[in-house]
């Protein structure tokens, strides 16, 4: 069972600013995430109304998953420093 990927407006612009290895390694975890959409790596955000985030390297992956319609959205990709700050 394949979930689809949506980024969000806010990840995409972020994903565009940063280098292309990491943003290489940032795509390729977040195509995992549509066959495996909680892998063991992944953790639940406390109090985000269902988020969860994955590490890859210095820089997290903030992502919504709503099984009824196999859909993997993704809120914010940033440097750990800076993921959490101003997230609702």
């Amino acid at each position: 069972m394949t979930y689809r990927i949506d980024v969000a407006p806010a990840a995409a612009r972020e994903l565009r600013k940063l280098d292309p290895p990491a943003r290489r390694r940032i795509q390729a975890a977040i195509e995992i995430l549509a066959d495996v959409p909680r892998p063991p790596a992944a953790k639940p955000l406390v109090a985000s109304g269902g988020a969860w985030r994955v590490r890859v390297g210095d820089y997290r992956i903030v992502y919504d998953i709503e099984d009824d319609r196999l859909v993997i959205l993704v809120l914010r990709v940033a440097h750990r420093r800076e993921v959490y700050r101003d997230f609702v």
